[in-house]
């Protein structure tokens, strides 16, 4: 009777583990990781990615041009080589990102956080930088100074100052 008595309560807890954990994953308590997006080499053109968490996602050589990435966090993300011409990050959290080889010509950077973004040999032609943070970002001196003739404004976000982050005179 012991035997029976132990095999009925090893199935009745088993049963409850199974209960709670299948309660658990359906109404989401327990968060599973955000796998990131792989969009290289696509073509993109016009796409909206406003407003999404696309952390560490890579876009490496994909056409974005007039994409709209406003309010995206995009911490981490490589756009290495990626054509972001006329796009628009608008106060998109760009921090550590890849933005090497980038072009992002007639793009709206406006409130964008750049913080510790490698962007050695990104092209900013035209771009709008009005409030934009680029706290630590890795540009090339013609580049900076180029930023330079340009920068205004104050970031919302980190509350720094767009002509002190680019080391402006």
């Amino acid at each position: 009777m012991n035997r029976r008595f132990h095999q009925l309560s090893c199935a009745v807890v088993f049963n409850f583990v199974v209960l709670v954990v299948a309660s658990i994953v359906a109404f989401g308590a327990i968060a599973t990781p955000a796998l990131a997006d792989d969009y290289n080499k696509e073509t993109l053109i016009n796409a909206d990615f406003s407003g999404r968490v696309l952390t560490d996602s890579s876009f490496t050589k994909a056409n974005l041009r007039n994409s709209n990435f406003s309010h995206t966090d995009l911490q981490g993300v490589s756009f290495f080589a990626a054509n972001l011409e006329l796009a628009n990050l608008e106060s998109a959290n760009l921090t550590n990102a890849t933005l090497d080889s980038a072009r992002f010509t007639k793009a709206n950077l406006t409130n964008a956080v750049l913080e510790g973004a490698f962007a050695s040999s990104a092209k900013f032609d035209g771009a709008v930088i009005d409030g934009a943070d680029f706290t630590d970002v890795l540009l090339r001196q013609d580049v900076q100074k180029q930023l330079c003739k340009v920068a205004k404004g104050t970031n919302p976000t980190t509350g720094r100052k767009t002509r002190e982050t680019l080391y402006c005179p």
